[in-house]
Parts: structure tokens; C-alpha cells; sequence
């Protein structure tokens, strides 16, 4: 496939997950101001972090007065899930130059690592396929920006707009991008389980619930793809 067109199929199998993260953006601007960031405050969040729990989270703890330490940390771990999506991503894109490695890494979010991983995954022998992954990063980038404006521009015109539960779209956007993905008992196990976890440990400082439920999900997802290896004779994948 051309170049033009992995690109436009990223932006495109993209779109679906924009549509429940728009909400998301404009409520985190109008939230930002509402603590006391200035719009370009609010924009330079979001061109330099993009990462929306990270930048959720960093707005609520600068508003309580927390020390730049602590909010360095907690973004750091809420943000390590990341470096499963590399792992994940790297045997297929280790071979571009740092100049398109740079730019990805920094580019990758859940909800385009969903869709770029479902491209890698397909047998179709496309020298082209970091042309998708730039048109997901691209149209999730622009769109984040776009969303983030709105919220610091005309966010504070809607009285009371975090209680208006928008934030559910985002919810429903992680469930389409998790579910599809389970299509074996040791996936669905380790979901489960990592969801348990993260709901057990919800109290946790620093969001380190969401560290233990990864690393629970792991232990059991690869314990049970072990054990089925074992049932039937044949290697773990």
C-alpha cells in the first residue's frame, strides 16, 4: 500500500476513538482553568505532555500545592503503561532512523497503540505500515489540541461541566479497545484479574494501583499461557 494511503488508514481507523476522547479533552482545558492555568498554560500541556491521565492528574495536584517531586512521580507512574505499548511495538519499528522513532515514541497513546498494533498484526507485507502509525498519531495529536483549546476557551461558559459525566465516553472508548483484544482464556484472565486488582488498589498513592494491576495482569496472562503451552505440547507465544 502507498505511503498517502497508510497514512489516511491511520487517521481514519483512528477516528472511532478521537469521537470518546473529544469530552475528555475539552473537560481536562476547562478543568486546567478552572485551577488557575492560563490558556497557554493549558496548550503547553498539551502540545509538550499529551498524555491525558498524566495531564489530568498534574493539573489536580498542582491545584492542592503539591511539590514539583511528587507530581514528576506520579505522572511518571501513571504513564508506565507506555512502556509496554514500546516493548510491544518495538520489533516492528526498530529498523526506522531515530528521526521517526523520536516522533512515534512520543506520539503513542492506548488509543493508537489499539489500532497500530491491529496493523502490525496483519500478514500484509507492507513496507509503508510507520506511514499508518504517523497517520494515527497525527489525527489523535490535532484533534487532542483542537479539544484542549475548546475546553480552556469555552469550557468555563458551561456551568458545573465535569459533573456532566462526559468523562463516560472515555470509559466506553477503553472497553472497545480492551475487548476485542481478548481472544483467548489467558487474555481475558489476565484482564479480569488486572481489572480486580486495580479496583482492590484504587486507594493506593501515586496511582500505583495501576502499576500492580499491570504486573498482576502480566503474572497471571503469562502463568496461563504457560500452563496451556504445557496442555497442549506447544511453545508459549
Amino acid at each position: 500500500m502507498p505511503r498517502s494511503k497508510e497514512f489516511l488508514h491511520g487517521a481514519r481507523d483512528t477516528l472511532p476513538l478521537i469521537l470518546g476522547a473529544i469530552p475528555f479533552g475539552i473537560i481536562f482545558g476547562a478543568l486546567a482553568i478552572a485551577a488557575g492555568f492560563s490558556t497557554g498554560e493549558v496548550m503547553a500541556l498539551s502540545l509538550l505532555v499529551f498524555a491525558g491521565s498524566a495531564q489530568f492528574i498534574a493539573v489536580s495536584l498542582v491545584a492542592t500545592g503539591a511539590g514539583i517531586g511528587v507530581i514528576l512521580l506520579t505522572t511518571f507512574v501513571v504513564n508506565l503503561r507506555h512502556t509496554l505499548y514500546s516493548a510491544t511495538l518495538q520489533p516492528f519499528i526498530r529498523h526506522l532512523p531515530i528521526r521517526w522513532r523520536a516522533p512515534l515514541a512520543f506520539w503513542l497513546t492506548d488509543e493508537t497503540f489499539a489500532v497500530v498494533q491491529q496493523r502490525y498484526a496483519t500478514v500484509a507485507a507492507s513496507p509503508h505500515k510507520h506511514w499508518y502509525f504517523l497517520g494515527s498519531c497525527l489525527s489523535m495529536y490535532s484533534s487532542w489540541q483542537l479539544c484542549s483549546f475548546v475546553g480552556a476557551v469555552f469550557g468555563q461558559a458551561v456551568p458545573n461541566l465535569a459533573a456532566w459525566g462526559l468523562d463516560f465516553a472515555m470509559i466506553a472508548t477503553f472497553t472497545g479497545i480492551v475487548v476485542p483484544m481478548l481472544r483467548s482464556y489467558p487474555q481475558v484472565a489476565a484482564a479480569v484479574v488486572a481489572g480486580a486488582t486495580a479496583m482492590l488498589c484504587y486507594a493506593l498513592p501515586y496511582k500505583l494501583g495501576l502499576v500492580a494491576a499491570a504486573l498482576a495482569g502480566i503474572v497471571v496472562g503469562t502463568g496461563c499461557e504457560r500452563l496451556r503451552a504445557a496442555q497442549t505440547g506447544s511453545a508459549p507465544r
